[in-house]
């Protein structure tokens, strides 16, 4: 009586663990896919995020140079700081920043037109529209070569 207690206990073991294993490959298979296509999709939202950093300094500096050319130098000068503002923390997050290694050394030189063009800006000179255009037409080419 014993063996034949000693068996049925020991296949009711063996049974549970298939089960288990059973459920645990069950869910795998669900999980697999899911997990994949999120991988998929973060990696598509941070390319995204990316493209829309680059795009609002882009369109920072477009904004200054506009409102320079019309003659609001002080809606200009808060537009190119904020460009300015936004190239700097993305040259200095490093392996985080959305600029590739090559695009923060040839961006870098950019920053040192800054306190001459917000200074320009700041005392309404019209020159100062010339200058971000020319800063435009650089940064437009270092991004787009």
């Amino acid at each position: 009586m014993s063996e034949n207690w000693q068996s049925r206990t020991t296949h009711r073991i063996r049974r549970f663990i298939l089960n288990i294993a059973q459920l645990l490959l069950v869910f795998l298979f669900g999980f697999v896919p899911t997990w994949l296509k999120s991988r998929e999709w973060s990696s598509r939202l941070a390319e995204a995020e990316r493209l829309l950093s680059l795009t609002r300094m882009e369109n920072s500096l477009v904004s200054a140079a506009l409102d320079a050319w019309r003659g609001d130098y002080e809606t200009a000068r808060l537009a190119a700081s904020g460009f300015f503002t936004s190239l700097r923390t993305e040259l200095n997050r490093g392996v985080d920043s959305a600029l590739s290694q090559e695009e923060i050394a040839s961006l870098q030189p950019l920053l040192a037109r800054r306190d001459e063009i917000i200074t320009l800006l700041a005392r309404g000179d019209t020159a100062s529209a010339d200058l971000l255009s020319d800063l435009c037409v650089s940064y437009r080419q270092l991004m787009n070569p």
